[in-house]
């Protein structure tokens, strides 16, 4: 188009994806399983069950242009997007993708592309401005200033049209905020503040009515004319759309049917024999014809894929580009950092070093990340104020009913049972309101697999600040529990006693946040999530030590007792409650409580008493202790580990679990096809 001769005729470097014989298949789960005293027989027979979702496919996209890739729903324009994305493993896909005639290694794409997915995975709570400023503070390197950033952020929104929404928050379900238009270009934006040479986008228009899809595509084709290969999938664009792009790629079951401009476009269908009516949108024409031709029969769309091809040949010399037009990609990478374009690459690329090495993969260094990372956190939390509301609200009616049901309980055996159900139960509850944190995970998980898949920072950065992020809100958490429970319900200790019952609330807090962390790592739906939770805590509750002590348990259910979360501070707090040797739970007349001789008269107990100290030799009086703190805890089986190991323990395993957390996003963000 006239952007691309402009280029070639003023002898400019040009940047070209090219792309050559792209083939991919995938396995296909069988429908129906052969018996298993069937499939020896018939193993040697049966073929491969695979599917070829891209089928020998070549082209190029050019610098300053858009190319579009058509076909309906099925025809492979996702599959190829990835394809050319660096999406899909080496190893799975046949042919080549080159830049400027060399074959780019995985890390160099993802410094120098973007790739902006269909779904629009923003943080609600965030103006239109702010969006697009921390993503320039996680893509532009710390040599760029404030003042340049901000600079940059308002000359791309104003490329993008949204200078009236600049101050409104991107909004969600709940909290109206900007259009969907408006939503879909501040994804793009957030992709293309560091300028990238290679621009992907998947189906950007769909979801959006006709004015704002052709605003979006108008912004796309500005983007291109700056310098950069803009490649979209798109479902039927309208005749608008049509006349902004520069390129098509029509697909039919993974098969090119058309690779041309869209001014060819009336042409190539003439010479194939079906000319486009007059009057007609042309690519609503092309569409229906290939649905004509492929429900009529297979050869139908085969010969219009062979047609294809053999037009190709004749139209490929009068298109080529000037040899001189296109340089190294070393070069070409070189020149994009001179003019302003990605940024982030940060590094100057000297002439004789890898190229892949030379270009930081990160724009900025880890604490600057975390840093980042940990203001958008607190930012979109604390303007949604109900999230840690519904928490606080927990803890706190929680704490006033375990108050008022256990308030002020005695030191005698029902005093002691009392609180050993009362710590069982505040151990447990902690970790189910822990459990409320799984929907606003799962949501920022989605939003880290797309900053992530093109090294907007760092995996260890997100986990590092996630943490730093959830201790205020725990923090304040454990106080409130603690100060509405420890004094009214009348627990031991004193003040230092009322510290260690603090200290290890938060400790249950935070391996409880870590344990969601981790679970919201490997589960994609909040159900999922939540069902998986609820039972692994359960099983946490049975095997604590407080329904079935430890030395009753099976042995082959005792490696339970051990990684039960709910153990720990459990064992902990009984510890700090009931440790103190001189503190006495059953005196006298005491040993009959729960007993079928409780309801007896006090002189009859007192007789008793001393029928028992006769036999035992001991003299029981009714002041004498019986069974003290250490005593209780020796029955429960809870002695085995001090109460500060406990507390250890339980920190120790809220940091394994950010560990696990941190590999579940490390493994489960590759975002790559097999």
């Amino acid at each position: 188009m006239s952007s691309t001769t402009s280029i070639a005729d003023n002898n400019l470097l040009f940047n070209i994806l090219s792309f050559d014989n792209l083939s991919y298949r995938v396995q296909v789960s069988k429908q129906l399983q052969l018996p298993f005293f069937w499939k020896a027989k018939f193993a040697g027979s049966q073929e491969p069950n695979t599917k070829l979702l891209l089928d020998n496919i070549s082209g190029e996209a050019r610098e300053g242009e858009i190319m579009a890739i058509l076909g309906a729903s099925g025809a492979g324009k996702t599959t190829l997007m990835d394809a050319l994305a660096g999406r899909i493993e080496k190893e799975s896909l046949q042919g080549s993708v080159t830049l400027n005639g060399e074959v780019l290694e995985s890390k160099l794409l993802k410094i120098i592309s973007a790739y902006v997915m269909q779904d629009d995975l923003l943080f609600p709570m965030l103006t239109v401005e702010e969006t697009l400023m921390f993503a320039a503070e996680f893509r532009l390197p710390r040599s760029v200033t404030k003042t340049k950033k901000q600079e940059r952020v308002e000359a791309l929104i104003n490329q993008l049209g949204l200078r009236s929404a600049a101050k409104t928050f991107i909004g969600d379900e709940r909290h109206r905020g900007v259009s969907g238009g408006e939503r879909r270009r501040v994804s793009i934006g957030i992709h293309i503040i560091h300028d990238p040479i290679l621009l992907f986008l998947d189906e950007p228009t769909s979801g959006l009515d006709s004015t704002s899809a052709f605003m979006v595509v108008n912004v796309l084709q500005r983007i291109a004319k700056s310098g950069s290969i803009v490649i979209m999938s798109i479902h039927q664009p309208s005749y608008r759309i049509l006349s902004l792009l520069d390129r098509l790629i029509i697909l039919s079951h993974g098969q090119s049917v058309y690779n041309e401009t869209p001014s060819n476009l009336a042409q190539f269908f003439a010479e194939f024999g079906h000319p486009v009516p007059e009057n007609e949108n042309k690519i609503e024409f092309a569409l229906d014809l290939m649905r004509e031709l492929e429900e009529s029969s297979s050869d139908g769309i085969t010969s219009l894929v062979e047609f294809n091809e053999s037009w190709q040949v004749t139209k490929r010399n009068g298109n080529k580009v000037p040899e001189n037009a296109i340089v190294s990609l070393k070069d070409a990478i070189k020149a994009s950092i001179s003019k302003g374009k990605l940024v982030s690459a940060g590094e100057t690329i000297s002439d004789g070093s890898n190229l892949t090495s030379s270009v930081q993969t990160f724009a900025n260094p880890f604490w600057i990340e975390t840093i980042v990372i940990s203001k958008r956190l607190l930012t979109n939390s604390r303007r949604m104020p109900e999230l840690f509301g519904i928490r606080f609200g927990s803890v706190l009616v929680t704490g006033f009913i375990l108050a008022t049901l256990f308030w002020k309980l005695q030191d005698s055996p029902k005093g002691a049972l009392k609180r050993l159900g009362f710590f069982a139960f505040a151990m447990t509850t902690i970790f189910y309101i822990c459990a409320r944190e799984i929907p606003a995970l799962l949501q920022e998980r989605d939003i880290f697999i797309r900053e992530t898949s093109y090294n907007t920072y760092r995996h260890s950065s997100y986990v590092f600040a996630h943490s730093l992020v959830s201790m205020p809100p725990i923090t304040t958490l454990s106080i409130t529990f603690a100060v509405t429970t420890f004094w009214a319900v009348g627990l031991s200790g004193g003040f230092s006693g009322f510290l260690f019952f603090f200290i290890t609330i938060f400790a249950s807090f935070w391996a409880g946040s870590s344990f969601m962390a981790f679970i919201a790592g490997l589960v994609s739906h909040i159900i999922i999530g939540f069902t998986i939770v609820v039972a692994i805590l359960g099983y946490f509750l049975l095997f604590c030590g407080f329904y079935i002590p430890r030395d009753e348990i099976p042995p082959y259910w005792i490696w339970f007792h051990y990684v039960s979360l709910v153990k720990y501070p459990f064992q902990g707090v009984l510890q700090n409650e009931f440790g103190d040797p001189s503190k006495c739970f059953v005196s006298g007349v005491q040993v009959f409580d729960d007993t079928p001789f409780e309801g007896l008269p006090f002189d009859t107990k007192i007789k008793l008493l001393e029928n028992m100290s006769n036999v035992l030799g001991n003299n029981i009086t009714s002041s004498t202790c019986v069974t003290t703190g250490m005593k209780l805890l020796e029955q429960k089986g809870v002695t085995d580990i001090s109460k500060w190991k406990c507390f250890w323990i339980t920190v120790a395993f809220g940091f394994l679990f950010r560990v696990l957390f941190y590999f579940t996003l490390l493994f489960g963000s590759k975002n790559k096809r097999r």
